[in-house]
């Protein structure tokens, strides 16, 4: 009798998630085991901005996280998954500012540090959704060791790295061209800067010679082609390459500067491409950073023309106080009147754009802190050669980083920010004296903090080792857990994060940062397209968790791609997530009402095994090492397809249907058997599964006899040898074979399951006889012959529908149902296939590569493959000559 079990007919997530993630954490299960001989695994998140929800890239994320964490937690590791988030500098910033216009306030109106006030209330704010968020992902992270990139001990590591590489020399402060957001006010890195296509126009321009008499080519002037005419009032020269021949003679005359009227050099430099437009360049030091070094060369002046929100300044003259556009248009009209435009040619080219508020970027002259990256790039390159190489995965992306490393340009680190690490120098408001130290100088009434911030990314760049305790070294976690295990975050930060982290842990700690770096794509809508707020394709994790469920959003992001790919969110893949769930729930909802009350996971003894139970058993090992073995290679697709076909097919399709048999039969102890091996399957499902779906595999487990708590600290399926049976698994494959061929049949002729056939086998092998004779229960059952005939007599009956089947053919006399000509057809499209299959075996086999680096059980299984299905092609062959004769 079934017994009363808590599971509805059907899955319904929102009956199984809620309350389930707070006992977790009640209970400390997420908390490192502590035992001392366990090895240590270790995972910190990638920190999320405390700029707004986290997003669907957030989710996919973190799941991979989540599925390593758990997994090597339930294989006994000492796991540390350290969470935390970024104070996203200028990001947030932004949003605060934006929040605050909305009311007509500025963050001048508010002063520092009123401003800052509002800003840590608005990360408060954030921080308290985005755990809201991991908890309903079921993220199994350890919430007493989390931190913030702006707390008392990450701040102390800041301070620490800012002075060490200042007093070596790889922090210094300089002026020079940087990337300059005019809305946000501040420096931004190479990085930093979104290029995108922009309409524009080369203004061609006249610049006459300061000699009135002088000519060249018949012209009292030269042409200069701008696309930036509203900084030609900071023109300081014209520069022409010195091995061009065209203009030798013209290097040293001056030119009087259009609307201006100052007289500038004509000079030469490398710099200039003779094939570029004219092969002349105006010279403008301090708006350009290919300008500066000209202008360095050559000593020449810097005219910055712009104040920092892109206004013109004095040094524009009458243009002073226009917006930049407002006074390229001014300029450009001027130039027209006055008879200085020669023409202008309407183009498109790359502009660089702010990627925090999408403006487009000035190149400014600016006082700022560089690192310089040079020697830091050098030991992080030498390092990957060592046996502390970081590994990157897929490998590809290593080259990617090595690209970087090898081209990388001294790292601007100040921004002219209120939130965020202020810059540990002060200057002496006397002498002018700069101070660096950790700590504020003790006469601190005498000196002035520099007001300028560090660059967000200086801090996350120490987030492995400064979130262990560092720069305590004697502390506890770094001890343990640093370096940690893997990194897994998207490609699309390798140069922001990835690569970083690894210098200034190499430079700071001697070590890697992490032994794996997991990358993956991005997560983009059905049609392909990034997701994003203008195409407004984006799509809210919490509301799919809400359909769906979080176990289902965690199937589909864990098994949707191979590490490094993309991957397109679907409805239709939720969809499948769900129905697969909920097949998982009803098979167990079956077995668990067909437990008795002393049913246990434990086996029978083997002597009792019969072949269905063998066979699931070795199926279920398999499973069990090749899951370990993709999880481990980071191939969790890979892992989720192994895992479906083995629940799907091989358990619920399967092996609970022929349990039904002992469990509806009337002896005891076979009944008794089969209880305990379906329950002993199902709790080993349910672990090997509970990495990727937490919620459900818990539920169902606490549902069923078990021993422990929670799954979350259970033991992680293991390899059993004594499992392994390649005899059953062939027996029962030629016994589901024929099952398949017999319904193949029966639907092609639409002779349905409910109504009694002859059944004729003729086997081909005694093997095979053996194993059909033995199991006449199951082909009963699941074929519903009228009369069964199994032997190596049989003879083909003249009309009947044939199946070619490893060892035997299977003939189902249905006269009255049989077309001749069709199912001539069907058999030479049979032949057709196998043929195809016999090709590609062979082709295969013939590959001396192949053969010779393939293990030598996939050379033998390719091999029996091949012969199998020559054996096949004969019989149907055969079979197509009989009919041949009949009709």
């Amino acid at each position: 009798m079934a017994k009363d079990i808590e599971m509805s007919t059907k899955y319904d997530p929102s009956q199984v998630e809620p309350g389930r993630y707070e006992q977790w954490v009640n209970d400390g299960l997420f908390k490192p085991s502590g035992d001392k001989k366990a090895k240590p695994y270790s995972i910190v998140i990638p920190p999320p901005n405390v700029t707004g929800k986290l997003h669907l890239g957030h989710a996919w994320d973190t799941t991979l996280q989540d599925m390593l964490i758990r997994q090597k937690r339930m294989q006994g590791f000492d796991t540390l998954w350290l969470p935390g988030m970024d104070h996203a500098g200028i990001a947030t910033q932004a949003k605060v500012e934006a929040r605050l216009a909305e009311q007509g306030i500025s963050r001048y109106d508010l002063g520092r540090e009123k401003f800052v006030d509002k800003v840590w209330e608005w990360k408060d704010e954030y921080a308290s959704i985005i755990k809201q968020q991991w908890a309903k992902l079921g993220l199994s992270l350890d919430y007493d060791r989390e931190r913030f990139t702006l707390d008392e001990g990450l701040s102390k590591a800041v301070r620490k790295v800012f002075v060490s590489l200042y007093k070596k020399g790889l922090i210094y402060r300089g002026e020079y061209i940087i990337n300059w957001d005019p809305k946000a006010r501040t420096a931004l890195s190479d990085i930093e800067v979104i290029h995108q296509d922009d309409k524009g126009a080369f203004y061609h321009v006249k610049y006459p010679f300061v000699d009135p008499e002088y000519t060249f080519n018949g012209e009292h002037y030269i042409e200069i082609a701008t696309t930036r005419p509203e900084t030609m009032m900071g023109d300081v020269a014209v520069a022409v390459n010195p091995s061009d021949e065209r203009y030798k003679d013209l290097v040293g005359k001056e030119v009087v500067l259009p609307l201006q009227g100052r007289h500038i050099p004509i000079i030469a430099d490398q710099y200039v491409d003779p094939e570029f437009g004219t092969g002349m360049v105006k010279i403008t030091p301090a708006h350009d950073p290919n300008d500066f070094e000209v202008g360095n060369r050559h000593n020449l002046e810097r005219i910055n023309t712009m104040n920092d929100d892109a206004t013109m300044n004095e040094n524009a003259g009458k243009y002073c106080g226009l917006d930049r556009f407002e006074a390229r248009k001014a300029i450009v009209s001027d130039l027209q009147d006055q008879g200085y435009m020669i023409n202008i040619e309407p183009i498109v080219h790359s502009v660089g754009h702010s990627e925090r508020t999408g403006v487009q970027v000035e190149a400014r002259l600016s006082t700022q802190w560089f690192v310089k990256m040079k020697p830091l790039a050098e030991a992080a390159l030498k390092n990957q050669e060592t046996d502390d190489a970081v590994k990157f995965v897929p490998e590809r992306f290593e080259k990617t980083f090595t690209q970087w490393m090898e081209n990388v340009h001294d790292w601007v680190i100040s921004r002219q920010l209120w939130w965020g690490h202020q810059i540990p120098a002060w200057y002496n408001k006397k002498t002018g004296e700069t101070y660096v130290g950790e700590e504020a100088p003790e006469d601190i009434e005498n000196w002035e903090q520099d007001t300028d911030v560090l660059d967000t990314w200086f801090s996350s760049a120490l987030w492995p080792f400064s979130t262990m305790g560092w720069p305590d070294t004697e502390s506890e976690d770094f001890k343990r857990y640093f370096p940690t295990d893997t990194l897994v975050t998207g490609y699309d930060i390798i140069f922001f994060w990835v690569s970083r982290m690894i210098f200034q842990s190499l430079e700071f700690t001697g070590r890697r940062p992490f032994k794996h770096v997991l990358l993956h794509g991005l997560i983009r809508d059905e049609q392909g397209r990034k997701m994003s707020k203008s195409l407004g394709n984006g799509i809210d994790p919490m509301d799919v968790i809400d359909k769906y469920g979080a176990d289902a959003l965690r199937w589909f992001l864990s098994t949707g791609s191979t590490p490094g790919q993309d991957v397109r969110f679907s409805y239709t893949k939720m969809d499948a997530a769900w129905n697969f769930i909920n097949k998982i729930w009803n098979a167990s909802r079956f077995v668990i009402m067909n437990l008795d009350d002393d049913t246990k996971a434990e086996l029978p003894e083997k002597s009792e095994w019969q072949l269905s139970d063998k066979w699931i058993l070795s199926r279920l090992n398999k499973t069990v090492k090749e899951v370990a073995r993709l999880f481990d290679g980071f191939e969790f697709g890979e892992a989720g397809r192994a895992l479906y076909n083995f629940i799907w097919n091989d358990f619920c399709d399967w092996y609970i249907e022929m349990a039904k048999e002992d469990l509806n039969g009337s002896d005891e102890k076979l009944k008794h058997n089969t209880q305990n091996i379906l329950c002993y399957v199902l709790d080993q499902t349910l672990r090997l599964m509970h990495p990727i779906m937490p919620f459900v595999t818990e539920k169902i487990w606490l549902t069923m006899p078990h021993d422990g708590k929670s799954l979350v600290t259970a033991a992680y399926p293991v390899e059993h040898p004594e499992f392994d049976n390649p005899e059953a698994e062939k027996q029962m494959d030629n016994l589901i074979e024929l099952i398949k061929a017999v319904r193949n049949s029966r639907a092609s002729v639409n002779a349905p399951m409910s109504s009694a056939i002859d059944i004729l086998i003729r086997t081909t092998s005694e093997d095979t006889k053996s194993v059909f004779d033995a199991n006449v229960e199951y082909i009963n059952r699941f074929c519903h012959p009228k009369k069964l005939e199994i032997s190596a007599d049989v003879e083909a009956p003249a009309l009947s529908m044939t199946s070619v089947i490893t060892g035997a053919e299977v003939y189902l006399p249905l006269a009255d149902l049989i077309d001749l000509n069709e199912e001539h057809a069907r058999l030479e499209k049979e032949a057709s296939k196998l043929e195809k299959e016999v090709e590609r075996g062979e082709k295969k086999l013939s590959n001396e590569r192949f053969v010779a680096n393939a293990p030598a059980e996939v050379v033998n299984s390719e091999k029996e493959k091949l012969a199998d299905y020559k054996s096949k092609l004969e019989a149907t062959k055969l079979r197509i000559e009989q009919l041949e004769k009949e009709m």
